[in-house]
């Protein structure tokens, strides 16, 4: 079945596992009321989402934006919905927003407890363009302290968990959006990446996640101008992500870093045929372990299995090898975290700490350790040598293809303060102590690497997402590749040279083609 028509359980079609596109195409055809369409994805939130805890707040207004949309389709024109495909593209579609997202008049707490009564005054510039595209808001999602974190957990919002294996983590720290998607509440959310944040998430959930290159689409200031980090989409279709896509992207005046995006994506078409017959003669490289990462064997199978496919429908495919360790890929990243994000995070919870949860306290430490070790110059003198390294690897390919993460899955309540050891079934679970220094951080160590028992210093060292948030203009797709021996989906990032995002979205959709996918988590 392919991903974009994953819409039937036992054969009836079921109005709340709709992707977008097709929503999109009922409201035009007068099949579907968008009012109707949002009722059933809310129905879905109640009856499911006290399972997996993904959603922080339900808003009350998205039906008076349902209706309108509703009474535009119930009355509209050829020429009207001419004008509004042009104009409003998400007419009518209800969105999961991350919590960080701001929404003016509501709560912005980053799940920081102490943050409770702060209150927006403003939209986020991406949700203002969702809005402006005619869709709504009509839940948010939850996320880890200061989106520092791959899992999905609180002391605000408690545990959120993955809805293909509820003891496991949708990832994170975009894991309520992931989760969300995968489990039917919205067939579109917005999303962060910093280190993988939306990647992960939509790796662990089997659904699909852009990452942009910076500049792409707008942020908020200060940390707007980090150039690890961007907002985006996710969604459980190449197609949707699209979608929602076009319409963050572009220069917005409140973000100094933001570029122009004159015709981004215009013509693709991601269940076309075209995008099969496309692949003939593209050149696709394939990197399994970015150099050490301890890829699970299930993943590797996974990965290749995806290579086979694209080779088989005419690509030329050709492994490649990176001169990367995961521990070197982690100091350079911590590096930067500590000179920047380190010190945004103790000035906004100073006063705070005995609230904190232990993995945001942990991160704060291991990231000033390492900022003690290197300088920011230093750190760019690293992250130019990774770039520089990627650039020489990718010479002569159109794109890259790799796993998002070296492990399975995370536990949904892990905190991974002593390191990670993946299991048999390549789950990482709280590992071996990690060799902690006088300031409290991770020390240089590296790890044993090969198969189960595993031992990583830290969990991060087992995602294979950074590098391209060193590496931070090229543009990267998530998509699914299969499930992993412990139940929950795998992902392959799809990488391109900078700011090609054609290309990455391309190869992604032909994926999709190749190795169809359900989209939305059984139950």
């Amino acid at each position: 079945m392919s991903p974009a028509s994953s819409s039937s359980r036992s054969g009836t079609t079921v109005t709340w596992a709709l992707s977008a596109t097709d929503a999109l195409a009922k409201f035009r055809s007068k099949e579907l009321s968008p009012v109707d369409y949002l009722g059933a994805v809310i129905g879905r939130i109640t009856s499911e989402d006290e399972r997996i805890n993904a959603v922080t707040e339900v808003l009350e207004e998205a039906v008076t934006s349902a209706r309108a949309a509703e009474h535009f389709y119930a009355n509209a024109t050829p020429d009207d919905l001419a004008e509004a495909t042009a104009h409003r593209p998400l007419l009518g579609l209800p969105v999961i927003a991350k919590e960080k997202h701001a929404i003016s008049g509501r709560t912005l707490t980053q799940g920081l407890a102490h943050e409770g009564d702060t209150m927006a005054s403003a939209d986020a510039v991406i949700i203002r363009r969702i809005r402006k595209a005619g869709g709504f808001v009509h839940a948010r999602a939850t996320s880890p302290e200061f989106s520092c974190a791959t899992i999905t957990h609180s002391p605000m919002w408690g545990v959120t968990r993955n809805p293909w294996n509820p003891e496991l983590s949708p990832g994170g720290s975009s894991g309520g959006s992931g989760a969300a998607l995968a489990a039917g509440f919205a067939p579109l959310a917005t999303a962060s990446d910093i280190a993988g944040s939306t990647r992960l998430p939509a790796a662990f959930t089997g659904t699909v996640g852009y990452k942009a290159p910076y500049g792409r689409i707008p942020g908020a200031p200060p940390l707007s101008a980090d150039w690890y980090r961007g907002d985006g989409p996710m969604a459980r279709t190449v197609a949707d992500t699209a979608l929602l896509a076009r319409v963050m992207v572009g220069v917005d005046p409140s973000d100094h870093a933001t570029i122009d995006s004159p015709g981004f994506l215009d013509g693709f078409d991601a269940d076309s045929a075209e995008v099969l017959d496309s692949l003939a003669g593209k050149r696709i490289a394939v990197c399994l372990q970015l150099g050490d990462f301890p890829v699970g064997e299930d993943i590797l199978g996974n990965t290749r299995a995806v290579a086979s496919a694209l080779e088989a429908a005419g690509a030329v495919v050709e492994e490649i090898a990176l001169p990367w360790t995961a521990e070197r890929i982690f100091e350079t990243a911590f590096t930067h975290f500590g000179n920047i994000l380190a010190p945004a995070m103790r000035a906004a919870t100073r006063g705070h700490e005995d609230t904190l949860a232990d993995y945001t306290l942990q991160f704060m430490a291991d990231a000033e350790a390492v900022a003690a070790r290197h300088s920011q110059y230093e750190g760019l003198v690293a992250e130019a040598a990774i770039q520089a390294e990627l650039a020489t690897a990718m010479d002569g390919f159109d794109v890259l293809l790799a796993p998002t993460s070296a492990v399975a899955g995370l536990a949904a309540d892990g905190s991974y303060l002593g390191g990670i050891t993946i299991d048999s079934t390549g789950v990482g679970r709280d590992g071996r102590g990690a060799a902690s220094d006088s300031a409290g951080g991770v020390s240089a160590g590296g790890y044993d690497a090969g198969g189960s028992g595993t031992g990583l210093d830290h969990y991060w060292q087992s995602h294979m997402t950074m590098p391209f948030n060193i590496c931070n203009r090229v543009p990267i797709v998530n998509v699914p590749s299969g499930m992993a021996d412990c139940g929950i989906p795998t992902g392959v990032q799809v990488i391109a040279h900078p700011f090609d995002d054609r290309s990455a979205f391309d190869v992604a959709a032909a994926v999709e083609q190749l190795v169809p996918w359900e989209g939305l988590a059984p139950g």
